[in-house]
């Protein structure tokens, strides 16, 4: 796995201030397995939770006044949402916090490796909704990539794989992870779609 996925540059702009605002902090998991052609671990939000319900995400959530780092808060959260044993995860650093205005967070994204084997799956039903993984290639492919747009009118890289449509700040953490870990490819930054609307709520 490429060093370069812990590289980079501090801020990428997607129509929105990201620079952290120092309110609060979470943490999320970008989890590959260690492979040629590496699956990347989402969940969909459950339903009933009150941010971001029915969306596709990144495994991992606010840190605790209890939690020792942000990698703690990471690979803790996706104990709690997929059942994810930590003592599977290699980390391989953190990405720059980028600040969520919906929920006034900044989010600090860890990367890690593992090399799968066992299945992952809802732990808390009220948290998670289901569990998805898609390989690298299917996430790089010129197919799967738009810029989705917000009824607000700002835009963003996003990802339509069957029905589901990754976008936002995952879509824009997936985006980068891409181009750092050199997986991206050419594709249609011209293609416009309009994020659907059961993935819209905040």
């Amino acid at each position: 796995m490429s060093a370069a996925l812990v590289a980079g540059p501090v801020t990428r702009q997607i129509g929105i201030d990201r620079r952290p605002k120092g309110e609060r902090s979470a943490a999320v998991l970008m989890l590959f397995t260690d492979e040629p052609d590496p699956s990347l671990t989402f969940v969909t939000r459950a339903e009933t939770m009150r941010r971001h319900a029915g969306q596709i995400a990144l495994p991992g959530g606010a840190a605790d006044d209890t939690d020792p780092s942000l990698q703690f808060t990471a690979l803790r959260e996706a104990n709690e949402e997929i059942g994810l044993a930590s003592e599977h995860v290699t980390i391989l650093g953190e990405l720059p916090a980028l600040w969520v205005p919906a929920s006034r967070y900044d989010v600090t994204t860890v990367v890690a490796v593992w090399p799968g084997g066992h299945p992952l799956e809802a732990v808390d039903p009220a948290e998670t909704g289901a569990v998805h993984s898609y390989r690298v290639s299917e996430l790089a492919a010129p197919d799967a990539r738009v810029m989705g747009r917000h009824p607000l009118g700002f835009e963003g890289p996003a990802f339509v794989l069957g029905e589901q449509f990754i976008w936002g700040l995952t879509g824009h953490l997936v985006d980068w992870g891409l181009d750092l870990g050199g997986w991206a490819t050419d594709w249609d930054r011209f293609r416009v779609v309009d994020v659907p609307a059961r993935f819209l709520r905040d």
